[in-house]
């Protein structure tokens, strides 16, 4: 079923975390478990960040949502709503960068969505106070390209799916309830159609589902349309398809360039790969511990996972050291 709106709990504000408590500065993992779910800990230390880190001050914190402020249950964080008061007190600009759909990410933050920048379909849907700011939309050979390699994947045995998440609405055409539940968790306005290529919409993402591992299995039969379109996968069953040079760091940019803030004001939070160009355009960049490898490495520092309310606990931090 599509995803209700979250209401906001009464829950308080966590106080600032102690020294100890904060985000350590993100370095490659030793080996191939060092970035497991809690490989920080709880109580990772942060012996760089420091009061100076914010002497720019911080307008913009851009967060992903699925394996970052959400939890391994796709659930939201009850303290985060506390701190998000906290920093909308500050003059802080909230922004979710997701791939979900922008329906969804409206109904997760109710009526505060209005008030904050919503980055969604990994970056090719933009808007800020409800208003757009951008949209990069899909050409059609490239949908039609997409669709038929998922049929034939599917013909074939695998166990995939497509959704061509127009600006309208996202639409579907199996009808299995397996696929169809997991899949209305991202895509709130969601529609069942006999034939995917005869959808009449602006198509901003090809997004396509395998319940193995996407990077073994389709990835790797999509990727020659990266030579003239953005393939990114985001996440372990999931692998987007957009229109070139649209990303969340780029969305994220736009941003910045529209609200006249500055790289160096700007926090982000991912966890994949396709929040790397994310980080990349923020001045203070987190990793989270349950952070793909790539993620952790390019990151400056490293947040507790999204099992441990990193997020909620980072910002309480921040706010602290804001001057």
């Amino acid at each position: 079923m599509p995803q209700s709106r979250t209401d906001r709990p009464t829950t308080p504000a966590p106080g600032p975390l102690p020294a100890a408590g904060l985000p350590a500065p993100a370095d490659p993992p030793a080996g191939p478990d060092a970035a497991g779910p809690d490989a920080a800990g709880p109580d990772a230390p942060v012996a760089d960040l420091r009061a100076e880190d914010l002497a720019a001050g911080l307008q913009l914190v851009a967060l992903d949502m699925d394996g970052t402020l959400l939890d391994q249950d796709h659930r939201m964080d009850p303290g985060f709503w506390a701190v998000a008061d906290a920093l909308e007190a500050r003059g802080v600009v909230l922004c979710a960068a997701s791939g979900r759909q922008l329906a969804t990410l409206e109904s997760m933050f109710g009526d505060r969505a209005q008030r904050m920048v919503l980055i969604a379909e990994n970056g090719a849907h933009v808007v800020h106070h409800g208003r757009p700011v951008s949209t990069s939309v899909v050409a059609p050979a490239a949908v039609d390209a997409a669709v038929r390699t998922v049929r034939r994947l599917a013909a074939g045995g695998e166990r995939v799916g497509a959704v061509v998440s127009g600006t309208r609405s996202a639409y579907v055409e199996r009808e299995d309830d397996a696929f169809l539940t997991g899949v209305a968790r991202y895509y709130a306005r969601l529609e069942r159609v006999a034939d995917l290529l005869a959808v009449d919409d602006d198509v901003l993402k090809v997004a396509v589902h395998d319940v193995g591992p996407v990077a073994e299995s389709v990835y790797p039969e999509l990727a020659p349309l990266s030579a003239t379109h953005t393939v990114v996968l985001s996440g372990e069953h999931w692998v987007d398809v957009m229109a070139s040079g649209t990303d969340k760091g780029v969305a994220l940019t736009r941003v910045q360039e529209a609200l006249g803030i500055t790289r160096e004001r700007t926090a982000a939070f991912g966890d994949h790969l396709n929040d790397l160009e994310m980080l990349d355009a923020a001045g203070l960049s987190f990793a989270m511990a349950n952070a793909h490898p790539d993620v952790r490495a390019r990151a400056r520092y490293l947040a507790p996972s999204n099992r441990e309310r990193g997020v909620t606990r980072t910002l309480a931090a921040l706010l602290d050291l804001l001057p």
